[in-house]
């Protein structure tokens, strides 16, 4: 009996550590942006990705984070990750990537969707490459020119995410 106990307790413990799956993180975005009139921005990332720990620090910086709060329900889906931390994917997420031909282009890998799914824009700059956490003039350039396609920014809005972003 001591044993079952046992078990099931450590079945319970991996199970409530265990990674959302995407479906179900992506349905809970689209019901927020839909409730409140946004677009859903989705991050592909892996603990290890120095680029996604950056943009991830950019879009929370206290004068940018209520800008893209204000336009995105914002999704993180744990991808690629290596050894020890696999468990740290959330399933479903290396097919979605997959789905969107982000699978090579390296992390983070940005999409943003509409509230019932559909793509609006995605990380691939105008020449194919992946644009992931953008810190050129250019890339940034390129990341409002996205975020455009999805909400209106304020001209002022655009200098703030352009200051974060730009690496100095």
């Amino acid at each position: 009996m001591t044993k079952i106990i046992v078990v099931l307790g450590l079945l319970f413990f991996q199970w409530s550590f265990a990674q959302e799956n995407t479906d179900v993180i992506l349905k809970k975005a689209y019901q927020e942006a839909n409730t409140h009139n946004k677009n859903v921005l989705v991050v592909f990332h892996a603990s290890w990705c120095k680029w996604c720990k950056t943009m991830e620090n950019n879009m929370n910086l206290p004068e940018v984070k209520p800008i893209f709060d204000k336009n995105f329900v914002i999704a993180y889906i744990d991808v690629q990750e290596i050894g020890d931390k696999k468990s740290l994917e959330n399933p479903g997420g290396q097919e979605m990537i997959t789905q969107y031909k982000g699978e090579n282009a390296g992390l983070p890998f940005w999409l943003i969707l509409d509230p019932k799914g559909n793509l609006i824009t995605d990380s691939f700059d105008s020449n194919g490459d992946n644009l992931g956490s953008p810190a050129t003039p250019e890339e940034v350039e390129a990341f409002l020119t996205k975020l455009e396609k999805s909400t209106k920014l304020s001209v002022e809005e655009q200098q703030i995410i352009q200051k974060a972003f730009e690496k100095k």
